[in-house]
């Protein structure tokens, strides 16, 4: 696909890792595709695997990879907010090699994960914690509160998520209040 072609070759690193997990992909017999500014690889127009490299490692993304059994002990959860995706991540050609079979054994499983229909359960937003520093906000401002319900749930998510990292209660104060504009925009956190 000349989007993937155009991908790799302006990538500065990762280059040859990502060529290998290309193979490795077409190979299995996915389609290729570009998404989210990465190769994406499907089956039957289902999102399986994406390919993309970080500062220190790069990865083969795994769209359920929590319904995947890991026999392996390799499938790794990005952050603990991360609820269905999980990555292999690579640091050299000679990982991807070494572990090309059980790659491919991972990418069967996830295509068979996708034949049968199986859906990871998600948290829903409502089951997220709402900061104290957010009710008091909410109890302030009525408007606030509407505009907040009023987004998309994964929005609100977004924004439940980015208040409570904060660990100290003046920092989710400011950053509520910088948020609010955005809020009552119907923008998300991370939208400009």
């Amino acid at each position: 696909m000349e989007k993937v072609d155009r991908y790799i070759d302006k990538i500065k690193s990762w280059k040859d890792e990502t060529i290998l997990l290309r193979a490795i992909c077409l190979e299995c017999g996915l389609d290729e595709d570009f998404k989210w500014m990465h190769p994406c690889y499907t089956f039957q127009g289902k999102n399986i695997v994406l390919i993309h490299g970080f500062k220190k490692y790069c990865a083969l993304l795994f769209h359920k990879g929590a319904l995947l059994k890991d026999t392996e002990n390799i499938l790794v959860q990005q952050t603990e907010n991360v609820q269905s995706a999980r990555q292999i991540r690579f640091t050299d050609k000679v990982q991807i090699n070494d572990l090309k079979t059980v790659i491919k054994a991972y990418i069967f499983e996830a295509i068979e994960v996708e034949k049968t229909g199986l859906e990871v359960k998600m948290k829903k937003t409502s089951e997220y914690e709402i900061s104290r520093e957010l009710e008091q906000e909410f109890e302030n401002d009525s408007d606030f509160k509407t505009a907040f319900y009023n987004l998309t749930p994964g929005r609100q998510r977004g924004y439940l998520l980015h208040f409570s990292d904060a660990k100290q209660s003046k920092t989710r104060v400011s950053r509520i209040e910088k948020a609010r504009p955005k809020i009552f925009d119907g923008k998300g956190h991370n939208e400009r």
